[in-house]
């Protein structure tokens, strides 16, 4: 395993320097990733003939990001995900959030400076076959409006086993609510090949939370038989994606539970054909949010090396907990009180086939 680390600007009214870290295994996989909102800029892999391309779409400077962007390989917090109205209660008292999500009116990831616009503290661990980054920071009771004093841990890290690894932990002085996600956009053709459209994938689901045209959970859980969101065999996403309106997943899948790995289930198998490239996803959270990247196009992102994103450009996988958990108690519970550790894991494992 190989590490480096340069120096990457500075974030306005930030004391602590941004870093640029980047990660190498043997087997020619290399991650990237800044401690400004634990943004992973680059993922690196070899295709079935040794041609290595970026497979996530992301810019080369901090100052694009500080520009604005869709999320692009950021954590997503407090809250990943949306929030009715900004709205939740613990124990009688009403939390106010944002309602920043423009289209909608409602709350999402963690507002318009969530955990993705701070500069993280971090440490690096090095084992002899992997290393992590151990990025960390302290969210103020009142920050974004949420309850409680929030010490968060945000583990990235890259094996030899050709494994990215994303990890959380968070505990707090008070009753507060937490999903926190990485919202990478992944295209296994490269980031600048065009749609996913062509990709193959299968998701471990059988159910999905519906949502009403503001995209909060109508509280059902529909199976997705019959449906656009039915990949439990692989298919083509272009197949599917000619049953949505606007050819738009934007869906919370609900994990089955059906193929487990340890304290893992599997979560999803992507696989891009003229690569060979494939990566499925493994985690401990109950779900996982398939977006396709419909709405890319809503705005003019002119992404690494002038590469221009459009839509369905790039596809998220975020493994989380439900959207609008805290108001649908029937829902996993995304409570979180002082004494107990918030502990979710992911790992998206590359390979070829």
């Amino acid at each position: 395993m190989e590490l480096k680390i340069e120096h990457w600007g500075q974030v306005g009214g930030q004391t602590a320097p941004v870093k640029l870290i980047t990660l190498t295994n043997s087997q020619g996989i290399s991650l990237q990733l800044t401690n400004y909102g634990c943004i992973v800029t680059s993922i690196k892999v070899p295709d079935r003939n040794g041609v290595v391309a970026d497979v996530v779409l992301g810019y080369e400077s901090l100052e694009k990001y500080l520009g604005g962007h869709p999320f692009f390989g950021a954590v997503a917090g407090r809250y990943a995900n949306r929030i009715a109205e900004g709205r939740y209660e613990l124990d009688g008292e009403v939390f106010q959030l944002e309602t920043n999500e423009a289209p909608t009116g409602q709350h999402l990831h963690g507002g318009t400076k969530g955990f993705d616009k701070y500069v993280w503290d971090f440490e690096i661990e090095e084992q002899e076959e992997a290393t992590y980054v151990h990025l960390t920071r302290v969210s103020l009771d009142g920050e974004g409006g949420y309850g409680g004093t929030l010490n968060v841990t945000h583990t990235i890290g890259l094996d030899e086993f050709n494994q990215v690894h994303y990890n959380f932990q968070a505990f707090t002085n008070k009753p507060t609510v937490v999903n926190l996600v990485n919202h990478s956009y992944y295209n296994l053709a490269g980031h600048d090949s065009g749609t996913v459209d062509q990709h193959e994938l299968k998701l471990y689901s059988q159910f999905y939370t519906p949502v009403y045209d503001n995209s909060i959970p109508t509280g059902e859980i529909l199976s997705v038989k019959g449906t656009g969101l039915d990949f439990t065999e692989t298919k083509q996403i272009a197949l599917n994606k000619a049953m949505m309106p606007l050819g738009g997943f934007d869906h919370n899948c609900i994990l089955d539970g059906s193929r487990k790995e340890g304290e893992y289930n599997y979560a999803a198998e992507l696989y891009e054909p003229q690569s060979g490239r494939m990566m499925t996803v493994l985690t401990t959270q109950p779900a996982v949010q398939f977006y396709n990247g419909f709405k890319l196009s809503n705005k003019h992102w002119v992404g690494r090396h002038g590469e221009r994103y459009e839509s369905c450009y790039g596809m998220c996988l975020e493994t989380q907990h439900y959207p609008d958990s805290p108001n649908n108690l029937h829902f996993p519970t995304t409570r979180l009180n002082p004494g107990e550790l918030f502990e979710e894991k992911t790992i998206h494992r590359f390979s070829i086939k």
